[in-house]
């Protein structure tokens, strides 16, 4: 199994045997429960798809409602398919899994969230623009962002142009963070780093490819 899905609770600072004061996120990883097992006879890959956090019946549609009673679990608020590298390993629709099933202490994962929501921002402020002169006649272009284009070619504003626009609120991962502590019993996970989004939004915690290396 390569990943669990879960919270994100905040920051905190651990100290290491050495004296070291180390920053850490804090994950509440899982238990996830199997809601459907993929294989290739049927779908065409090995896959799991794990359910997170129960919700109430009466909020879920009719056509979620018999996929959850097929597979006979309760109705989950996040599914999340995830893929399977050995597919010899006996997966059960039903079967549960926390972190102490998935990670181990020192290894790489990579956290998958979504970013804080920033609303439309301006040049300076989304992409670290210096803004005009403040002298010679321009007063009033303290943040503008400049001339967008030439007039004669190619008489239009190329894609890609930095703009102002909206910020944030976009699923970021970050890669390589190493997992500083495992809580089992509280279903605890505490990364070395920072994992986009607020606190109590949702993650995705990956073993990270670069454990191979």
């Amino acid at each position: 199994m390569i990943g669990l899905l879960g919270k994100k609770i905040g920051m905190t600072s651990v100290y290491a045997e050495d004296g070291r004061r180390i920053l850490v996120t804090v994950l509440s990883v899982g238990p996830c429960k199997i809601v459907q097992v993929k294989t290739p006879e049927n779908d065409g890959y090995y896959a799991l798809q794990l359910g997170y956090e129960t919700k109430k019946p009466n909020k879920v549609n009719k056509p979620m409602k018999g996929h959850f009673k097929k597979a006979g679990v309760e109705p989950f608020r996040k599914l999340k398919e995830f893929r399977i590298e050995n597919p010899d390993e006996k997966f059960k629709t039903g079967q549960t899994l926390s972190i102490d099933n998935v990670f181990q202490e020192g290894e790489l994962v990579d956290c998958t969230g979504t970013s804080k929501g920033k609303g439309f921002q301006g040049v300076m402020k989304r992409h670290g623009f210096h803004g005009g002169p403040k002298t010679h006649g321009q007063s009033d272009r303290g943040r503008a962002p400049g001339s967008i284009g030439a007039s004669s070619y190619p008489s239009r504003v190329v894609k890609g142009l930095s703009m102002g626009g909206q910020m944030g609120n976009k699923i970021v991962t970050v890669r390589g963070l190493r997992v500083v502590k495992i809580m089992p019993d509280d279903n605890l996970l505490l990364v070395k780093g920072s994992v986009a989004g607020s606190n109590g939004g949702y993650v995705v915690v990956k073993k990270s490819k670069k454990n191979l290396r």
